[in-house]
């Protein structure tokens, strides 16, 4: 036994059976779980997705889809072309003409054509545009008696189309004569140059008619107001000085600033009185300023000096001193009578005032009544002369709107101008095949793109590497291409194909803690995927490099591995599954150093029940006492039982996914129903990969090189591996009667 296969060994509900302990069993994934075991890194769709790789798609997909959109867009101008030439050469003749806002209004008004009307312009397009200057046309060239033209001819063949920022209108006619365009273009300036003259004199016209009644009709209300005003002032009396204000109105605003001029001045002389009735001494201004006063307090005060001299001489009752004293007396006596006397005079002063503030109210009472009284009286006459304002103002307006209109009734000039003449067309106006082959092109090629981006989204079979590992949520162990000539290929250890197997092969070695599993299930979809060349290719590279292998056929309903291998199917795993013999009765050498092949045996009628059975875990558990690894090429996994029971059993499964054979749907039922089987999926494999046919235009791989094509394939070493076509029918089981 080899050394590798030795070490702690532990039950799996194999009924009694041991297989090799936890070291090279993986941790078993929930593919679709959401807890620690979880095997899905969750969709890259979540993922940021950078400008550069979103561009990257968009090329992936012209470059897929190619010859589609050049097939369309090719489609396209090809039939532009035929349609084109197909059509009647049209000649186009242009006359330009300049309108013109208002041109009345200009010299009469003074407007400025900076001032142009956006509605005005609409309407004179219009206009252009109708079926009455058609008519026009058609009357003014007779046109009338032309089997060729009528006026719904006129209608479709002409183009009015405004000069973007001018006052300029292009009037074009096509048409299959070019002197018949030349001249129903020019009959269109002219037809429209009438109408707007025709348009001008009549409006004219009807305005002065109006006008010349409205202002009679005026004339005579204004003179009647005017006398109805004039009779009612003269029998009420009323005055009107001015615009604002009668005479009586007058008077009570002049009385009211006399009135606050008394009663200022009498509040003034009545402050003063007050002050110096109140007084009982001299200490005023109105007093100290008096100037008898004045001198009296100066005599007063000399006296009372020499009178305190003479005291420190003389006692008071000495005559002397009583003179002096008698003097002081007699002068307070006329300081007295003088303050008496400015009293007098300041309380005079302010009886005066108060007696003409009170005239003057009693004045400014009666002038009030009068005013209210003739408040009264001239609502009518203001009514009136209301009534004769208006009348004078309507006048004076339709007066002067009268003088306008005469004056542009008598002017001929017109607002619409005729800048460029039609010219007799040289060359036919259409069809312009440039142009039209360009605008198919543009048109087939978005057509091409929408419909190339369209088939894009309908179509969800798995094609890249990318589309792979996001459908799958599983790692990406390797890419096997598309080769052309399988035996070629795997018959050069250098070529392509053999260096996507080897690094298949290394990836594997990392899909666990421990290393590479020792029981690998290699199982698809659905069949044809590659999984029986995928089988086969990771077996030889271990045997190759020193490992003891076993190879087993598991697929008990269509095996395919004896016809590559150009092996016995006589004897395989299902008579050792039936219990008809032990292991070593059907392994079969190969031509392969280290590498063992159990057959499929004859095709059982319960394959599931078979594969099931705890033979299975008895079989990879004697198988790893002498192989160091068991490849099992597993049935496709929907609508069969087989691929999820011999999951189970194994200590990891590779799940293989055809490029372009497979829908997304499919893919993700599959690993569900693995999951639900407790399988260890260890990653993905994208066989059958073409690069060029995804859209990428360049090899996906190894080494320096390679084709893009999968098919059968051949031993590095010799071993011949056949195709598919070549295959025999298996024998059929049979019981040792010889019966099925």
């Amino acid at each position: 036994m080899n050394d590798q296969a030795s070490g702690p060994y532990e039950s799996r509900n194999t009924g009694g059976q041991l297989i090799p302990a936890a070291q090279t069993l993986p941790a078993p994934l929930d593919p679709y779980g959401y807890g620690p075991l979880s095997g899905y890194r969750g969709s890259t769709a979540e993922e940021p997705e950078l400008f550069g790789i979103k561009f990257f798609e968009y090329w992936r997909i012209l470059n897929k889809r190619k010859w589609l959109i050049l097939g369309i867009t090719v489609a396209f101008v090809a039939l532009s072309a035929i349609r084109t030439l197909m059509q009647t050469p049209l000649y186009t003749a242009t006359v330009r003409l300049q309108i013109d806002q208002n041109v009345v209004a200009e010299m009469v008004g003074g407007k400025s054509f900076n001032d142009l009307d956006f509605a005005f312009m609409q309407t004179q397009y219009q206009v252009l545009q109708g079926r009455t200057m058609a008519e026009r046309v058609a009357s003014a060239l007779k046109l009338e008696t032309d089997p060729d033209v009528n006026v719904g001819v006129i209608l479709g063949n002409r183009v009015v189309k405004p000069v973007a920022g001018t006052r300029l209108v292009d009037v074009s006619y096509s048409d299959p004569d070019p002197a018949r365009a030349q001249r129903i273009a020019n009959a269109y300036a002219d037809a429209f140059l009438a109408s707007n003259l025709d348009k001008r004199f009549q409006a004219n016209a009807s305005a002065k008619t109006f006008l010349e009644d409205k202002i009679q009709q005026l004339k005579l209300r204004l003179e009647d107001s005017e006398k109805k005003m004039l009779a009612f002032a003269q029998q009420q009396q009323i005055v009107d000085v001015n615009d604002k204000s009668s005479i009586a109105e007058s008077n009570l605003a002049a009385a009211n600033s006399a009135l606050g001029t008394l009663i200022s001045e009498r509040t003034k002389n009545e402050q003063l009185w007050q002050q110096v009735e109140a007084a009982d001494a001299i200490n005023l201004p109105q007093l100290l300023s008096n100037s008898v006063i004045a001198g009296l307090r100066d005599q007063r005060k000399a006296l009372v000096i020499e009178y305190q001299e003479k005291l420190e001489t003389f006692k008071p009752n000495y005559p002397g001193m009583v003179q002096i004293n008698n003097k002081i007396k007699e002068i307070d006596q006329q300081i007295a009578a003088e303050t008496e006397a400015i009293k007098d005079s300041l309380k005079g002063a302010y009886e005066a005032s108060l007696a003409q503030e009170n005239e003057l109210k009693a004045r400014i009472e009666t002038l009030g009544q009068e005013v209210l009284d003739l408040q009264k009286r001239s609502i009518q006459y203001n009514i009136v002369k209301r009534e004769v304002d208006t009348n004078r103002e309507l006048y004076t307006s339709l007066l002067q709107r009268y003088k306008e209109v005469d004056v542009a009734s008598g002017v001929g000039a017109n607002n619409v101008f005729v800048v460029d003449q039609a010219q007799l067309p040289g060359s036919p106006s259409s069809p312009n095949l440039l142009r039209a082959l360009r605008l198919a092109f543009f048109l087939g090629l978005g057509a091409a793109l929408g419909l190339a981006y369209l088939l894009e989204l309908l179509d969800d079979k798995v094609r890249s590497p990318e589309q792979a590992e996001q459908v799958s949520g599983l790692s990406l162990l390797g890419v096997i291409p598309k080769v052309s000539n399988v035996e070629e290929e795997l018959a050069d250890p250098r070529s392509g194909l053999c260096e996507a197997y080897r690094s298949l092969c290394t990836a594997l070695q990392f899909t666990t803690e421990n290393g590479l599993p020792r029981t690998l299930v290699i199982t698809s979809t659905g069949p044809s995927e590659g999984k029986s060349f995928t089988s086969l290719a990771i077996a030889k590279h271990f045997a190759t490099i020193g490992r003891k292998v076993l190879l087993l056929d598991g697929d008990l309903r269509n095996p395919s591995l004896h016809v590559k291998l150009h092996c016995d199917n006589s004897m395989g795993l299902s008579n050792y599954l039936t219990g008809a013999c032990t292991p070593p009765e059907v392994m079969q050498k190969t031509d392969v150093a280290n590498l063992a092949f159990i057959a499929s045996g004859p095709l059982p009628p319960n394959a599931a029940d078979l594969l099931g059975s705890p033979r299975v875990h008895s079989l990879f558990s004697i198988g790893l006492e002498v192989f160091d690894l068991i490849v099992i090429d597993g049935p496709p996994v929907m609508g069969l039982a087989d691929a999820q029971l011999l999951s189970s059993a194994a200590a990891a499964t590779v799940f293989i996914v055809g490029a372009g054979q497979v829908r997304t749907g499919l893919v993700r039922g599959a690993l569900r129903r693995l999951q639900l089987s407790r399988g260890a999926i260890v990653g993905t494999v994208l066989t059958k990969y073409d690069a060029k046919a995804a859209g990428y235009g360049y090899g996906y791989g190894h080494g320096y090189g390679y084709g893009y094509g999968y098919g059968a394939q051949a031993d590095p070493r010799g071993l011949s591996i056949g195709h598919a076509g070549d295959r025999t029918p298996p024998p059929q089981l049979t019981d040792a009667h010889g019966s099925a």
